[in-house]
Order: structure tokens, then sequence, then C-alpha cells
């Protein structure tokens, strides 16, 4: 059965981007790739994780993840990733304002929601079929899917860093359980995979 899955890289203190994200520092000020260096410096170490960050049959992301704007679209923007972004399937992207879908090389297509979370997912869902959906981020939109109680499983890759400030990770979020089902650890990462697990509507 399909999963709703989740990759989130954060340092230690549960931050997933610094202060002032904007185009020219798309994770804030004061992060780098303090957060994302195990990407880049180990990939053959963290070889499953990565394979696993674009293993879905669709993505949903926070309009902050696909751009730095704000307000009315600029339609020059295409995202972050060039003309041929990573995830060669169906991307929701949550936003306020309407956009017509954006076909991207090597399969992705980029969908912008405007009906919220509960939307996003079913789209995403009839789009994935039997494969999983993964949400993508950013923190504010994974604390929506988070509170609302529909991620399956939660992966975090924990840098060894603390930034003290920035977009936390689990804002906004009431109690929630997480039984423990892999964890792994290099040099400059701990991957540490949970279960969600779905509260017990009480008895009437």
């Amino acid at each position: 059965m399909s999963k709703v899955t989740c990759d989130m890289a954060m340092s230690v203190d549960g931050f997933t981007a610094g202060p002032n994200q904007r185009a020219d520092a798309p994770f804030g000020d004061g992060v780098g790739e303090s957060l994302h260096r195990w990407m880049f410096d180990e990939p053959e170490n963290n070889a499953a994780e990565l394979a696993a960050l674009i293993e879905a049959g669709a993505f949903i992301m926070g309009r902050n993840m696909f751009s730095p704007g704000r307000g009315a679209w600029d339609l020059d923007w295409t995202g972050w990733w060039g003309e041929e972004p990573p995830y060669h399937a169906p991307v929701f992207v949550l936003t306020h304002h309407e956009r017509q879908s954006l076909e991207m090389k090597g399969g992705t297509v980029f969908h912008f929601v405007t009906g919220g979370v509960t939307e996003a997912l079913d789209r995403a869902r009839a789009a994935a079929g039997e494969q999983n959906v993964a949400i993508a981020g950013g923190a504010a939109t994974v604390n929506q899917f988070l509170a609302a109680g529909l991620i399956d499983e939660l992966r975090l890759h924990v840098a060894p860093v603390l930034l003290g400030r920035g977009e936390r990770l689990f804002e906004g979020v009431d109690r929630t359980d997480l039984v423990q089902v892999g964890v792994r650890h290099t040099d400059l990462v701990t991957h540490v995979r949970y279960e969600v697990v779905r509260p017990v509507a009480a008895a009437a």
C-alpha cells in the first residue's frame, strides 16, 4: 500500500532553514551548505537516502520551496532546479495565487494548488497511483501535514550543527507518537526514520 513520506534535512536544534530566505540565499542567512553537505561531500556513503528522496510517484511542496517570491507570480520563475528538476514526476505546489501548470524537461510537471493540503494530497495520490507521495518541504508545509495527521513515514537527516534561529520543524504540531524504524549515521549526518502513529479517535 502506498504511503505519504517526508524527508527533511535539519539542524540538531530543529531548523530546516535560516532566517531571510531569498533568491541569493535560498536556505536563509547563516546556513550555507551546512545542512546538506552530506548530499554533496558524501554521496557514496548516503546513496540509499539520496535515492529515496526522489523515489515517489508524486510530490507536494510549499510555495517557499518552489520560489523566493510572494504575491502575484513572476511567470519567468520556473524553480530553483534549472530546466530539468530532479523529481521526474508531478509536483503539487501549495499557493494562494493561481498559475497554469508548468511542464519541465525530464517529466517534472509543476501544478499549482490553491485549495490547501487536502486538495494537494488528493491530487498527488491520484497522480501517484500505487506509488508513494512525498512531502518535499519546506518546514511550514511539513508542519501542516504533520498537524493534520497526514504523514505515514518521517525521515529526518540531522546535520551536526546548531543554527539557533530560522524556520523550525514541528512548530504548531501537537503530541505525535513516532516509532523509530531505522537509524544510520556518517560523519556529516544522522539519518533517522520514523513511522508516524496516527492517534486513535476518542470513544464517543
